[in-house]
C-alpha cells in the first residue's frame, strides 16, 4: 500500500512540474515612434518565432526563462527574458529603440580660422560646392516610399555564424519563408505601376481620345486593362515617349476588340 502511495506522488510529481515547464501563448506588444509592422520576435531557446503585424502585436509560444530575440533593421536588436511576472500575465511589452547612424567627422579644405579677410584669402572655392565636390557619397534617386522601405527592412539584416563554417541571415530567410517577402514585392510592383498608368493618364489621356469615342466610364478600365500587361512596368522603367504611346494605342485597340466580342455574346 506504501509502495502504491509512493508511486502515485512520484507520478503526481512529475505531471507537475511537466505542467510548469509547458510554454503558452504570451501575448506582446511592440512600442516605437515609427513603423512596428513585419519586425521578427525569435524564441531562441524554443525556436519559436512570429512576426508582428500593423499595431506591433504578437502571439509566441515561451515561458519564464526564455530568451526572446527581436531583430529589426530600423530599431536597435534586442534581447528579453521571459519573467514569471511575463507568464503569469501572459502578456508583454517591448520598447524599441531606433537606430542612429552618427557621421564621422570630415574636416574638408583648409581650416577657418574666423577672421572673414584671412578666411576669404585662403578660400579655393570658386563654385557652388555640392557633395560630390566635397567627396562625400550622396544619392539622388527618390526616397523610399512607406512599402519601399517596408521591402527593403524584410529582405535586408544581418548573417549570424552557425558555428559550422558558414552563416545565415535570419532575418531575410525567416521574411521569405514566412511569405512577407514577396507579398511586398507584390504591393512595390503595384504601386509602381499605378504610380505609372496615372503619370500616363496626364500625359497622353487627351492625344489617346482625340479620334476616339470611348466613354469616359469605360476609361479607367481601359487603363487598368494596359497596366496589367507584363511588358507595362519595362516599358515605364525605358520611359521613352514613342514607345509608351504606341503601346497604350495598342491596348486601346485589343480594348475595344475585347469589348466588342463581348457586346456580341
Amino acid at each position: 500500500m506504501k509502495k502504491t502511495k509512493l508511486t502515485f506522488s512520484l507520478v503526481a510529481l512529475i505531471f507537475s512540474l511537466l505542467l510548469q515547464a509547458q510554454r503558452q501563448e504570451i501575448k506582446g506588444k511592440l512600442i516605437a515612434d515609427d513603423d512596428v509592422e513585419g519586425i521578427h520576435i525569435l524564441n531562441k531557446t524554443a525556436s519559436k518565432y512570429t512576426v508582428s503585424n500593423e499595431k506591433g502585436e504578437f502571439s509566441i509560444e515561451a515561458k519564464a526563462t526564455d530568451t526572446l530575440f527581436i531583430s529589426s533593421l530600423v530599431y536597435e536588436n534586442k534581447e528579453i527574458i521571459i519573467s514569471k511576472e511575463h507568464e503569469d500575465s501572459n502578456s508583454i511589452e517591448i520598447k524599441l529603440d531606433e537606430k542612429v547612424s552618427e557621421l564621422d567627422k570630415v574636416i574638408v579644405g583648409k581650416i577657418l580660422t574666423g577672421s572673414l579677410q584671412s578666411d576669404l584669402e585662403n578660400s579655393d572655392a570658386k563654385t557652388e560646392i555640392n557633395f560630390y565636390d566635397l567627396g562625400i557619397p550622396g544619392n539622388t534617386k527618390l526616397p523610399l516610399t512607406q512599402n519601399e522601405k517596408k521591402l527593403h527592412d524584410a529582405d535586408g539584416g544581418s548573417w549570424g555564424h552557425l558555428g559550422l563554417g558558414f552563416g545565415v541571415n535570419f532575418h531575410k530567410l525567416l521574411n521569405k519563408i514566412s511569405g512577407r517577402t514577396k507579398k511586398l514585392k507584390d504591393i512595390v510592383e503595384l504601386d509602381d505601376r499605378d504610380k505609372c498608368i496615372n503619370r500616363l493618364r496626364i500625359d497622353y489621356e487627351s492625344i489617346i481620345f482625340e479620334n476616339d469615342t470611348l466613354p469616359k466610364n469605360l476609361r479607367d478600365e481601359y487603363f487598368l486593362f494596359s497596366q496589367e500587361d507584363e511588358n507595362f512596368l519595362n516599358l515605364c522603367k525605358k520611359d521613352n515617349d514613342i514607345e509608351l504611346l504606341e503601346f497604350l494605342q495598342q491596348k486601346l485597340k485589343a480594348y475595344r476588340e475585347n469589348l466588342d466580342s463581348s457586346n456580341n455574346d
